[in-house]
């Protein structure tokens, strides 16, 4: 989930003989520039569309809740379990199935994601149960998180080192759109053709990201040559590592209490109608590309930790006051935009503090290392998702007008973290300078 400016991804790669893949073919025009105004390989424009499918993929079942529950003959809350059991197929996919894939060529790996993501929606589509679909969730969360840790490498590796950033950028620019435009758009089309015709779609969008893989992919990409996956994770042990990703889980994932069933919460505490929900999830989608363009310049001035602790601290009165505001239809509009971009601006500056933190601490498992964080950002939506649905269920004195302020308390434990692990930074920069003073 990341925006322009890009997140400083740096994919470290093992500088002995290279693997190559076993696709035949040459990749003479791959690090060529399509134009002037787009100065980068076409290749990058086959991983942005292919991210612009996943993406739109990830958030659809947000507004599609009511249909897909009435249809299924499921709750509300019960349909909201495939936006956690997508978000646990990211998160323990990424890591996973990258580490015990890493010697298959990854145009290869890439094309056959792809592959899988197409299939999975197809039974998606079809799915006469809930069981089913349910399935079909988790085949194409499991696409969702290893496209993104292999496609980031591809990226970096079809352009000048100078445009390494940029290409990471560019690829992820994929979801920003799919979050503004493609969620929306199909909340749209299932509203008023069926949400199995959203399905159908996404199944479109897949094809069409395959194709431009099988063309403009280099056939001959190198393969990272990796180290056993037992020590891929080794960074697992390193405490402040944990620390982070707990941010991240938590942090991030208060968001998703609310974000879950915000279509629900517009339309029945709101009172707007469903083609007015589309229109705000339009407006929401725009927070989020407003957010993470902030979150990214934020992080540049003044550093990640410290944007994290402003951002979370602003996030946190925010989902609070649409605990308020969503009773009123103006207001609930201004706070739905506003959580837009409060809710995605620490993307950014937490990529780019795990990264940062895992150069410095255990460097031989940097790609590992920013896969983890992919999957706790799922973690984090999973979990969200789950007590946004344990507080809707009824029965425990809680409604759909709660999940803002439970929202933000997980915010406000993400604030927490993070400001413990300021402190800790800055212990171990006074350590290392009186180190430094003594030995002169």
């Amino acid at each position: 989930m990341n925006r322009s400016p890009p997140i400083e991804v740096n994919v470290q790669s093992d500088q002995s003989e290279p693997a190559h893949d076993d696709s035949p073919g040459d990749s003479s025009s791959a690090g060529e520039p399509v134009s002037r105004f787009f100065p980068y390989p076409a290749a990058l424009l086959a991983l942005t569309i292919s991210a612009f499918a996943i993406g739109t993929n990830e958030f659809i079942i947000v507004g599609l809740l009511t249909p897909i529950g009435t249809d299924l003959g499921v709750t509300v809350a019960t349909a909201g379990l495939l936006v956690s059991l997508y978000a646990l197929a990211v998160a323990f996919g990424a890591p996973v199935i990258t580490g015990l894939a890493s010697r298959v060529g990854r145009r290869k790996l890439l094309l056959s994601l792809m592959g899988l993501f197409v299939a999975g929606n197809v039974v998606a589509a079809f799915a006469p149960t809930y069981e089913l679909l349910v399935l079909a969730r988790v085949l194409t969360g499991l696409a969702h998180g290893v496209f993104f840790a292999i496609g980031s490498t591809i990226a970096v590796d079809i352009v000048r080192k100078e445009r390494e950033s940029s290409a990471v950028a560019i690829m992820f620019a994929g979801l920003t759109v799919a979050t503004a435009t493609g969620v929306p758009l199909g909340t749209y089309i299932g509203q008023s053709f069926g949400w199995r015709t959203t399905f159908w779609a996404i199944v479109l969008l897949g094809l069409i990201g395959f194709v431009s893989s099988w063309v403009l992919l280099p056939r001959d990409l190198e393969n990272k040559e990796q180290g056993s996956f037992a020590d891929q994770l080794s960074a697992l042990v390193e405490g402040q590592i944990l620390l982070v990703l707990a941010m991240t889980a938590i942090g991030y994932g208060g968001t998703f209490v609310a974000f879950t069933y915000l279509e629900p919460i517009l339309r029945e505490i709101s009172g707007f109608e469903p083609a007015t929900v589309s229109a705000l999830l339009v407006l929401y989608g725009a927070g989020v590309f407003v957010g993470n363009l902030g979150g990214g310049k934020l992080s540049d001035r003044f550093g990640a930790v410290q944007t994290l602790v402003g951002l979370f601290a602003v996030q946190a009165v925010v989902l609070a006051a649409f605990t308020f505001t969503a009773s009123d239809p103006t207001w609930s509009i201004v706070t739905v935009f506003l959580l837009g971009v409060v809710g995605f601006a620490n993307v950014p500056p937490l990529q780019t503090y795990v990264v940062n933190k895992a150069e410095r601490l255990a460097p031989e498992a940097v790609n590992v290392v920013s896969g983890l964080n992919i999957g706790a950002f799922n973690v984090g939506i999973a979990v969200g998702a789950y007590v946004g649905g344990w507080v809707t269920e009824g029965g425990n004195g809680l409604s759909l007008v709660d999940t803002p302020w439970i929202g933000a308390l997980f915010v406000l434990g993400g604030l927490a973290l993070t400001v413990l692990s300021w402190l800790l930074d800055r212990r171990q920069s006074s350590s290392e300078t009186a180190s430094v003073v003594a030995s002169d």
